[in-house]
């Protein structure tokens, strides 16, 4: 299906979870640059995520505030059969929000590995579940998956957090195969070490050994991802499906 009108995303209505900042506020306010409707979901920092829809309504884009836990099945049913009411459909799903968690392994606490997993594994299913229901319906949609650099690579001290993300890695690719038939398109991006509030925190010697390690000697910015992403869920991507797209300047080839 090819896009129409003066934008590539015009009509297109999307969902961009964890928007309130950082990766996924670039992506929201990417899509909304590109013609499509926005909704804004996050959990706390209310204020962060009108921050993102001003932004967008600043230029003239259109967007909305969803607040809903990923993790609560139920609550995310209901929010994106709402979307579907509101706006007759759901065209792109983004599957941004997560956390972290850094640590040693053998003092990882089970209900901190349950969080994690919670979050940003079951977080997707939960949110591919609902969304897909509708696409199948309407035979078109796109869902990108945000995964990490470390789902394939690894990373001490970060087990738990690689293996949420190397999870989504997995249903990407067996959730593409199930509904191509369907002309859902289904791709994972791989963002590498990326300028956000998540990796600020690391210090200044920890963040210079990981450039040291990027061929392209810089860390990467949320609008580096956020075009990645754009792409994807445009028409110039239509035979592009089960793909992990890696944005990380060389730390992962």
């Amino acid at each position: 299906m090819k896009m129409s009108g003066g934008k590539p995303l015009d009509g297109k209505i999307a969902l961009v979870t964890g928007s309130s900042r950082g990766i996924g506020r670039a992506i929201a306010v990417e899509l909304a640059r590109a013609g499509a409707f926005i909704f804004i979901n996050y959990v706390r920092g209310e204020e962060a995520a009108r921050k993102t829809l001003k932004i967008m309504e600043d230029r003239g884009d259109k967007g909305s505030l969803l607040s809903f836990n990923v993790s609560d099945f139920d609550a995310v049913q209901d929010a994106i059969r709402g979307i579907t009411e509101e706006k007759g459909r759901i065209d792109i799903l983004i599957n941004n929000a997560g956390i972290t968690l850094d640590g040693i392994f053998v003092r990882t606490k089970p209900e901190e590995w349950d969080n994690v997993i919670d979050i940003n594994l079951k977080g997707v299913f939960n949110c591919c579940r609902a969304a897909t229901r509708y696409m199948m319906k309407q035979r078109w949609g796109r869902i990108v998956n945000m995964t990490s650099v470390v789902a394939l690579s690894g990373n001490a001290g970060q087990v738990c957090y690689s293996a949420s993300k190397a999870g989504i890695v997995g249903l990407t690719k067996s959730l593409a195969r199930e509904l191509g038939s369907r002309n859902i398109c289904i791709n994972a991006v791989a963002p590498g070490f990326i300028e956000t509030d998540m990796t600020v925190s690391i210090g200044e010697k920890s963040r210079e050994k990981v450039i040291d390690q990027i061929p392209l000697g810089r860390t990467g910015t949320p609008d580096d991802v956020a075009g990645v992403v754009a792409f994807l869920v445009s028409g110039k991507a239509d035979y592009i499906t089960g793909q992990v797209i890696h944005v990380n300047g060389g730390l992962y080839m």
